[in-house]
């Protein structure tokens, strides 16, 4: 049975902010494949929800309810409530997660 999968606006964002830095610095082809990832393992995570490691930034917090998948060079952020899984973050591997999380807690700008 497949979870419903709710993307946030702010992994809505990630995506577009990922397929514009993609597409401008590696061409369109780069961009596809990692979507196509990205797709694979969203798809993954329907199918085996808890399948996903706690990030170790967000353990450190004890916010233990999200869970992360990595995707190609890419880190999909997630958590599952009441039998709905909860797309909050997509990045690339390389971001530093504390800057990331200060962005998004906060409001700063990198």
């Amino acid at each position: 049975m497949n979870t419903p999968v709710v993307f946030l606006k702010s992994a809505k964002e990630d995506l577009k902010e990922l397929k514009n830095y993609l597409v401008k610095n590696f061409g369109k082809d780069a961009w596809l494949i990692s979507y196509n990832k990205i797709k694979e393992s969203i798809s993954a995570i329907q199918t085996f929800p808890l399948r996903g490691s706690i990030p170790e930034e967000l353990e450190n917090l004890n916010l233990t309810a999200y869970r992360q998948v990595i995707s190609g060079m890419n880190r999909i952020i997630y958590q599952i409530r009441q039998d709905t899984v909860y797309i909050h973050i997509i990045c690339d591997t390389r971001k530093s997660m504390e800057s990331l999380l200060a962005k998004r807690l906060l409001g700063t700008i990198n």
